[in-house]
This record gives structure tokens, sequence and C-alpha cells, in this order.
């Protein structure tokens, strides 16, 4: 008996062994691996490909057209002499922490207006949506024409009330308070509808167990929602910030880094020191300079979700 079984047992691992011969991909480990491959294969292609190109490029004296040479950290020393990248960092830190600042704030009151009931809730909630899906450059070029020196929307209503608007494009901090009202313009309904969906996720039943604690509005909004929106709120945050630091289109179109470079952020001044400029190598070293803070924001807002997780 005892040997019939033997035998019995090595038939079934012989099976088995021909079975996963043929049938390879029964293999969880394989097939995880096969899954995971084309994801693999284009972030190789689309991030750590050109990342690892920039970095090579930002050390070479590389013209258009022209193959480079290797000069290790001489383009990032060119750079800490310029005062115009100097200036191009204070403008990139302040345009996005100006506007991530205001478009939370707003993005947090319209995500709470909508969280009620009211007629025409969805219609309200659908052309919020416009300034975003709008293409930037097309909604861009009509703020261009609203801050026109001679033709603006705005100085023809300040006009009314006796008052003479600014060069909103030309003089003193208006273009860059121009920028910023574009940009939380365009970035507020991001916001708005990523904190209405967290808002919506959030079970009622908080609610009135802080009512019948005694809990006003505001005390909901301070222990309850904002608590469980904190994932969301990282979340968000977390991509404006990465997109606004990168911002391009909106500014070439308005100012193209003027007056005399005083808008320039870092992908408009690289831009025009890589392409109009003819010095790719260094316009790759002031791209590649604002990796380590957009890593280091990534990191520090990844740990926290996982510390509130845990």
């Amino acid at each position: 008996m005892a040997q019939d079984v033997g035998t019995t047992t090595a038939t079934l691992a012989r099976r088995q062994g021909v079975s996963w011969r043929k049938h390879p991909l029964e293999n969880e480990t394989v097939l995880g691996y096969l899954l995971l491959l084309p994801a693999t294969l284009l972030l190789l292609t689309f991030v750590a490909y050109p990342l690892i190109y920039g970095l090579y490029l930002s050390m070479t004296n590389t013209l258009v057209g022209v193959p480079g040479q290797f000069i290790g950290l001489q383009n990032y020393a060119t750079l800490w002499a310029d005062s115009t990248f100097w200036t191009t960092i204070r403008n990139s830190f302040n345009y996005t922490f100006w506007t991530t600042i205001f478009k939370f704030t707003g993005g947090m009151v319209l995500a709470l207006l909508l969280n009620n009931e009211f007629r025409g809730r969805r219609f309200v909630r659908a052309a919020l949506l416009l300034p975003w899906i709008v293409p930037t450059v097309l909604s861009t070029l009509a703020w261009l024409w609203m801050f026109d020196s001679t033709f603006s929307v705005f100085n023809w209503l300040l006009a009314g009330f006796g008052v003479t608007g600014p060069n909103w494009l030309g003089d003193g901090p208006w273009p860059m308070i121009s920028l910023m009202l574009v940009n939380i313009w365009r970035g507020l309904p991001f916001f708005a509808v990523c904190f209405l969906a967290g808002m919506q996720g959030i079970s009622q039943e908080y609610y009135e167990a802080a009512r019948i604690d005694g809990a006003n509005a505001w005390q909901r909004f301070w222990s309850v929602t904002l608590p469980l929106l904190r994932p969301v709120i990282a979340v968000t945050t977390l991509l404006s910030v990465i997109l606004t630091l990168a911002d391009f289109q909106l500014i070439w179109v308005l100012t193209r880094g003027g007056p005399a470079d005083t808008t320039h952020v870092f992908s408009t001044y690289a831009f025009q020191t890589a392409i109009p400029g003819n010095a790719l190598g260094l316009g790759a070293a002031i791209s590649v300079f604002m990796f380590p803070f957009l890593a280091a924001i990534v990191f520090f807002t990844l740990l926290s979700i996982r510390k509130e997780d845990h």
C-alpha cells in the first residue's frame, strides 16, 4: 500500500513538472514579472532615459546641432554667477507657493459649497471644470487680450470707477501677479473637484455623531472633514506643486519671461537658454536644477501619507 502511494505521488510530481514546462504562465512569479514588463519599459523609455540623458547633457557644452564635450559642473558654476538664474529661482518658488495657497483655499471653499444640495448643482459642477479642460494655450490667449495694455477689459472696468489700471504685463510686480491670477483661475477646479470627491466618500455617520456631541459647522469641518481629507489633500497638493513648478505654456504665451527676464521660471528660462540661446547643455542644467526639490517634495509628502495610514 505504501509503495502504491509513493508511485502515485511520483507520477503526480512528474505530471506537474510536464505541466510546468508546457504552461510557464501558471507560475505566479513569472506571470507577475511579465505583467509588470510593459509598465517598466514605459518608465525606462519616457522617464529614466530622459532624466539620465538630461543629467549627462547638463555636464557638457553641447550646442544645437553640435556635439559637446564633458565639462563636469561648469554649467552649474555659470548658473551660480547668473543673476537672471537667481531671479528665476525666486520667481519659481513664489509662483508655486502663492498659487498653491490660493488654489487650495479657493478649492476647499468651492468643494464645501458644492457638497451641499441646491438647485442647479449638477450644472455648476460641470461648469466648474471648464477652465481646467479648455486647452491651456487657447485660454491663455484670451487672458493675453484681457491683459492688453490698450484694450484690457480690466482697465476698462476700472476706468468706469475713475481708476487708472496698471500695465498688467509690463510694469513692476504686475506681470508676476497676472501670471499667478491666470494659474489660480486654471488650477482652482482641479482642487475643488478632488476635494469634492474626497468629501463625497466621507460617511455621514461621522457628521451625525459630531452633531449629537454638539459640534457646530466649523467644528465638524475641523474635526471630521479635514482629518479624513488629509490623504486627498496631500496627493492633490503634491500634483499641483509639481505641475505649477514645471509650468511653461501659460507663462510663455503671456510674457515669454519678460519684461527684461523678470518673470522667468525654470521651464521658460531653460527653454530660452537651450533653444533660442543655442546652449543645450546650459539649458539642461537649468532643468535638472529643480529635480532635487521635486524629489524632496514627493518624498516627504508620500512619507506623511504613509504615517497617516499607519
